[in-house]
């Protein structure tokens, strides 16, 4: 019986749950995160997106048996590996998407509209898309597009359209990094074995990848010093008196959202270090949770922009 909650708790992948923190971009940067009625729309909205991952990857699973069992680190997966069954499997599934959908019923209309959305692309993508080339890449970074938007839905609060870019190249730069990664993993394998595991994973190659990445790295970076800066300061802003005296220039007193931009450096940095130095990148929350000085870096930056949003006030 153990063996089996383990196996279950392994087969619904509770650590891919941290992407599900995009949906609090938005209450964040609208500096109400301490708004307790918004909080908890939100913090309801993350558990809807966990049971509705959970149950994609459930499904993912079952689809991708055979060939997982081919692949060199998916072979050990609670279904490829015989440890659970298929039809348990199946309503583990069922009843994940039910709760979900009923617990996200409760956050209003557009939420559920969108929720409804992100599963109907998370099904397509299992049966079709992940196999066409390219399309892979926007499907998957679809998916953390939508987290983000889940946050406004949720709360009614709009981001920003400079943060809107940032997430939709960043959620790029992630998808082309774990197929950049996927590539290397079974780089010695034949092109049919490619094909047999991932059949959009023959028409990249590792030049193309890497243009790829090197484009959404970059752009991520730009958009996202183009939000700090643009950006109109939000959240309380106390008086600081002696810290920040009012014969300073005006430009000490704004802009302070623009200190974020040297982890979100920084860890692009790391990030692709570890695709091309240490090879992971396939599954970027086991390379956050991993890699300790990208891990620092990620909690130095949530510090400093709740810091500047809400003691400086952007």
């Amino acid at each position: 019986m153990r063996k089996k909650a383990y196996s279950t708790l392994k087969l619904l992948r509770p650590r891919q749950w941290i992407k599900n923190l995009a949906i609090f971009a938005a209450i964040t940067f609208n500096g109400e995160l301490f708004n307790f009625d918004l909080l908890q729309h939100v913090l309801l909205g993350f558990f809807v997106f966990c049971g509705l991952s959970s149950a994609i990857y459930i499904m993912n699973d079952i689809f991708d048996i055979e060939k997982d069992r081919l692949h060199p680190f998916k072979k050990f997966r609670p279904l490829a590996n015989k440890a659970l069954s298929i039809p348990y499997a199946l309503v583990v599934t069922l009843l994940l998407i039910a709760v979900s959908l009923w617990l996200g019923s409760f956050i209003g209309k557009g939420f559920f509209i969108l929720i409804l959305s992100y599963l109907f692309l998370q099904v397509l993508y299992s049966m079709i898309l992940k196999h066409i080339a390219i399309i892979d890449i926007l499907a998957l970074a679809g998916g953390y597009i939508l987290r983000v938007y889940a946050g406004e839905f949720a709360t009614g609060l709009h981001i920003s359209v400079w943060l809107l870019l940032t997430t939709i190249s960043i959620s790029l730069f992630l998808a082309i990094g774990k197929r950049r990664s996927e590539l290397t993993l079974i780089s010695q394998y034949s092109d049919n074995q490619k094909k047999l595991i991932r059949s959009s994973l023959s028409h990249y190659s590792e030049r193309l990848l890497d243009v790829y990445a090197s484009v959404f790295a970059t752009s991520t970076f730009i958009t996202y010093a183009l939000f700090t800066f643009l950006e109109n300061p939000v959240g309380f802003k106390p008086s600081l008196g002696f810290l920040m005296p009012n014969f300073l220039p005006g430009f000490l007193q704004r802009k302070w959202l623009m200190i974020t931009i040297f982890p979100v450096v920084y860890g692009l940095m790391r990030y692709l270090q570890d695709i091309y130095e240490k090879h992971e990148g396939e599954s970027p929350e086991k390379v956050l949770l991993s890699d300790k000085p990208l891990l620092a870096t990620v909690i130095i930056w949530v510090f400093l922009v709740i810091m500047t949003i809400y003691l400086f006030g952007g």
